[in-house]
């Protein structure tokens, strides 16, 4: 079953009341939990999602204390590496040193985004060879450089050649341009808002060629012992997303 943008947008209400109801399952004491840490996190991340879960965290635990850093994920890593963060959300999939651990939370599934109105909008799933015929914005912001080249390597696989009108780390320029009928783009559930700065509508639709989903999640040195802190932070996102009732958030399952 495919959500319409309507059955989504209903879907956040009652994931936000199914949130409310938990935390008055675990309201934190004064003095329960306490300390410092400090979270680094890529551009996409920052935007659009972990500013909910800071302030579900800091409700929970008025105590403890997160700083939080906004870096690439090169720059993450060598901070993790180098004991300058505690831990770090970023794309998964692409951390591949071995003296870093993950565990992936989310598989954010990437989808085609349209003007309202669009001669694809009815259709599902749509190909890739339609797309190809359509001015395509193209997102850089997953992990800057690396989503375009992922992007590159998904179109190559299938045969096909984008043309491509606009390359942007800026998910609300993609936005602004499909909504004003500039063309169409490709970009994760966890980014899609059905409405851009302008107030212009903008649809989604299956791609017919599957994609791989955008792992989101929790990295941390190999090495290091857990402090208090980063053991309330990494438990509040496993319960969150990897534990009944919250695990299909986001497409996952």
């Amino acid at each position: 079953m495919e959500l319409t943008d309507d059955g989504r947008l209903f879907l956040e209400h009652a994931y936000a009341v199914e949130a409310a109801v938990a935390n008055a399952q675990h309201i934190a004491r004064p003095g329960e939990a306490s300390g410092e840490m400090t979270l680094a996190a890529t551009s996409t991340l920052v935007g659009y999602f972990l500013p909910e879960h800071i302030h579900r965290l800091s409700g929970l635990h008025p105590a403890l204390n997160i700083g939080m850093l906004e870096l690439d994920r090169r720059s993450i890593e060598a901070g993790l590496l180098e004991g300058r963060f505690d831990i770090a959300m970023l794309v998964t999939s692409n951390v591949t040193n071995p003296a870093l651990k993950t565990q992936t939370l989310i598989e954010s599934r990437r989808r085609l985004w349209l003007p309202a109105g669009h001669r694809l909008a009815g259709e599902s799933p749509v190909s890739l060879a339609e797309i190809a015929r359509e001015p395509l914005m193209m997102l850089t912001a997953d992990e800057a450089g690396e989503a375009g080249e992922a992007a590159q390597r998904y179109w190559k696989h299938y045969g096909y050649e984008p043309n491509v009108r606009l390359r942007s780390s800026s998910i609300e320029a993609i936005r602004s341009m499909v909504g004003n009928g500039q063309g169409v783009a490709i970009a994760s559930d966890m980014q899609y808002r059905p409405w851009s700065l302008e107030g212009k509508r903008v649809e989604t639709v299956v791609v017919e060629e599957p994609s791989p989903a955008l792992s989101v999640g929790l990295a941390w040195r190999a090495e290091c012992s857990f402090t208090p802190a980063m053991q309330i932070v990494h438990d509040y996102f496993r319960q969150r997303f990897l534990d009944p009732p919250y695990r299909h958030k986001f497409g996952r399952k």
